[in-house]
């Protein structure tokens, strides 16, 4: 478990760290948020399910029918595409309070396997009921239409990143990433575990496994972080944000 934060990252315009003007800053603002959304009242219009999910667990497979969007109740989970030429494809990490299947919506099945990283729980919303509690509950609507446009949004700043950035900066873009994600659920950004493997990341990052590794290596070297297999400690935000180009002006 992540740690209750003490000291968390600024994350939005404005503050001590610069301004958001970068890929990895962009994807970070854009890879989701703390649950918005009142249970309660969708659960008088949608017919949920707390689904519980062991370690290694698929919520669904690509390819089944599509029936349901979910919404991570705890834990945390992996979005997996197949390459093509086969190997599995990490194009995503969902924790409390993300949406799932949302980018399926519209289609006849599932456009990737999801995989619980943990002991998850996440709360199965029926489709199309959902879109019938949305003429009830205009946050429910407006919280998919975010999801929707976030989905959008992380691919696009993801993809121009991987493109430009070179291994160690993609690695400590991340790590930004998955601090911003802790410090928005209320857990310390410079102290927490990372669910994922190294290969799961190594596959994210479009990167070798080893690669990841001596990325890691390095950071810690430099002093940026401290690194305990997964465990990570944030010892330099400035040096971090640098190398991952958080501040640079978008070309």
């Amino acid at each position: 478990m992540a740690m209750p934060a003490t000291d968390t990252f600024a994350t939005q315009a404005g503050n001590s760290y610069g301004p958001i003007n970068s890929y990895a800053t962009m994807a970070m603002a854009a890879s989701g948020d703390a649950c918005g959304l009142d249970i309660e009242a969708i659960r008088q219009h949608v017919p949920m399910r707390r689904c519980k999910h062991v370690a290694g667990q698929n919520i669904y497979h690509a390819g089944q029918p599509f029936h349901a969007i979910y919404l991570v109740h705890a834990g945390s989970y992996k979005i997996c595409e197949l390459a093509d030429d086969g190997r599995e494809q990490v194009s995503g990490f969902r924790m409390r309070g993300d949406l799932i299947g949302v980018e399926s919506i519209g289609l006849k099945a599932y456009a990737s396997d999801v995989i619980a990283l943990e002991g998850s729980e996440a709360w199965e919303l029926p489709y199309p009921a959902v879109l019938r509690a949305c003429l009830h509950v205009p946050e429910m609507h407006a919280r998919l239409t975010s999801a929707l446009a976030a989905e959008i949004r992380s691919d696009r700043s993801w993809m121009l990143m991987l493109g430009t950035l070179a291994a160690e900066r993609r690695v400590a873009a991340f790590l930004l990433d998955v601090a911003s994600r802790y410090a928005r659920l209320g857990y310390s950004a410079k102290h927490f575990i990372l669910r994922m493997s190294r290969i799961d990341m190594a596959s994210f990052l479009a990167l070798k496994h080893e690669t990841v590794s001596r990325a890691l290596s390095h950071l810690h070297d430099m002093s940026y972080i401290d690194v305990q297999r997964r465990e990570v400690r944030v010892l330099d935000v400035h040096g971090l944000r640098s190398m991952a180009g958080v501040g640079a002006a978008l070309n």
